[in-house]
C-alpha cells in the first residue's frame, strides 16, 4: 500500500466513514489514476472533471457510479491533498427515481425452496424476514439473534446506527436449523474458506442471482430486492409507514414512502374513476 493511499484511508477512518465507503472511494481514486497512467497526486481538479465526463460519455457509467467517483475524488483532493481552494466543484448527478422490484409471495417461496445450502436459505430468509441490507445481514453475529425477546440486533447499520428488528418465529426456526448444522462462531454467515471472516457481499450477490434463476425468476434481482419486498408486504398488511421507517432504519420518512407506489393493496384500493363513471351509467334507475 502506498503512503498516499494509506493517508487517504486514515483520513476516512478519522471521519468514521463506513468500510464500504472507504473501499468505494479508494477504488474510485485508483481507477482515476489508472485512466491517466499517473499518480493521482500529480493530477488536478480539471483532470477529475475530464475523467467524470469520460465515465458518462465513453463508458456510459450509471449515475450511481458517477456519484461515487465524484465523491471519492472530491474527498481525495479536498481532504487528503488539502487542495480545497484549487479544486473545482464537480456537479452531483440527479439519479432517476425508479420503482423498486418486489417479489410476489409465490416467487419468494420458490426462491427459498431451491436454495441448495442451508446457509444460503438462512441468509435469503434473513434478508426478507427482517428487511436487512446485505451489509447488515453479513455483519450479524450469533449473539445478535435474541430468541428470548424475539429481536435481531442490527449493529452499525447505514449511518452507523444500531436498531432492533422483530425476529420472525419462522426465521428463528430456520436459523436454529442452520446453527445446528454449521455451528457459526464469529459471524452468523462466515466465509466458507475462512470462518473468521464474514461472507463477502459479492459472493452473496452471485448466490442470489443463481438461486433466482433456479427458481424461475426472470427479473433481475439483488439482495436488496428482498428488503424492498419486506417493506412492501408490510405495507400491504396494514403496517403504518412510521413503523416501517423504524424497522428499515430510514433517516427520512420520504424514503419509506416510496413503497406506497408499489403496494398492491394501496393500488387495488384506489379504483379508477373511469370504472366509477360507467358504474353510475349502468346503475338501475329507481
Amino acid at each position: 500500500m502506498t503512503p498516499l493511499r494509506r493517508r487517504m484511508i486514515d483520513d476516512m477512518t478519522l471521519r468514521n466513514l463506513s468500510p464500504h465507503t472507504v473501499e468505494a472511494y479508494v477504488r474510485a481514486v485508483a481507477q482515476f489514476a489508472q485512466h491517466f497512467q499517473r499518480s493521482p497526486e500529480q493530477l488536478s481538479g480539471k483532470d477529475a472533471r475530464q475523467y467524470l465526463l469520460h465515465l458518462v460519455r465513453d463508458q456510459q457509467a450509471s449515475w450511481s457510479r458517477y456519484n461515487i467517483a465524484r465523491c471519492g475524488l472530491q474527498f481525495f483532493f479536498c481532504v487528503t491533498l488539502g487542495q480545497d481552494e484549487r479544486f473545482e466543484k464537480l456537479p452531483c448527478a440527479r439519479q432517476p427515481k425508479r420503482l423498486p422490484t418486489v417479489l410476489s409471495a409465490d416467487e419468494l417461496r420458490r426462491l427459498f425452496e431451491v436454495a441448495r445450502e442451508v446457509k444460503h436459505k438462512a441468509l435469503l430468509m434473513t434478508l426478507y424476514g427482517a428487511g436487512l441490507r446485505i451489509s447488515e445481514a453479513l455483519a450479524l453475529k450469533p449473539a445478535d439473534i435474541d430468541s428470548r425477546r424475539m429481536l435481531i440486533h442490527v449493529r452499525l447499520g447505514k449511518g452507523a446506527k444500531d436498531r432492533m428488528v422483530k425476529l420472525s418465529p419462522q426465521l428463528l426456526a430456520v436459523l436454529r436449523d442452520y446453527w445446528r448444522t454449521r455451528r457459526p462462531v464469529t459471524w452468523l454467515f462466515p466465509q466458507a474458506k475462512n470462518p473468521q471472516r464474514s461472507m463477502d457481499s459479492s459472493d452473496a450477490w452471485r448466490m442470489v442471482h443463481r438461486t433466482a434463476r433456479r427458481a424461475g425468476i426472470t427479473r433481475n434481482i439483488s439482495p436488496h430486492t428482498l428488503r424492498h419486498s419486506y417493506a412492501t408486504h408490510l405495507l400491504d398488511a396494514g403496517t403504518d409507514l412510521r413503523t416501517i421507517q423504524l424497522l428499515l432504519g430510514h433517516r427520512n420518512l420520504k424514503t419509506t414512502s416510496l413503497y406506497v407506489h408499489v403496494s398492491q393493496a394501496r393500488l387495488n384500493a384506489a379504483a379508477s374513476p373511469l370504472d366509477r363513471l360507467y358504474a353510475q351509467e349502468q346503475a338501475p334507475t329507481p
